[in-house]
């Protein structure tokens, strides 16, 4: 049997260069965004846009391991709703395809990132 090898999502983006360059360029569009910006007022900006490089290199099928805290944790009480992680996750789908991220390959990335809406808007509780 001879199986047909795909590179993990991680790679076919890039790989991890790529995964941190887009994840400076998304927290750009968040932090101009009137409506995300006070979401991270009192936010360490490197720290942050670090564990989410963590996040995505692992959501994608990277090396890196997450090693933040749980997401519904870290994101209790903080009064985030579905459309607040819906322009979240419009910034990224922008920045995916500025990066030239096939709309194919933009689509799993987002498709992935969904799967967390619950424990970022708390309906996981």
């Amino acid at each position: 049997m001879n199986a047909t090898y795909k590179p993990s999502l991680y790679d076919r983006l890039g790989g991890e260069l790529v995964i941190e360059a887009m994840t400076k360029a998304f927290y750009d569009k968040v932090l101009k965004d009137i409506e995300l910006k006070p979401f991270f007022d009192k936010t360490m900006m490197a720290k942050q846009v670090n564990m989410q490089r963590e996040f995505l290199s692992s959501a994608l099928g990277g090396p890196a391991v997450y090693s933040g805290k749980n997401l519904a944790y870290a994101h209790q009480g903080r009064g985030i709703k579905t459309q607040h992680f819906a322009k979240f996750v419009q910034h990224f789908l922008e920045t995916l395809l500025e990066f030239g991220v096939s709309v194919e390959e933009a689509d799993e990335v987002i498709s992935r990132l969904n799967t967390r809406s619950n424990e970022i808007t708390g309906k996981s509780y």
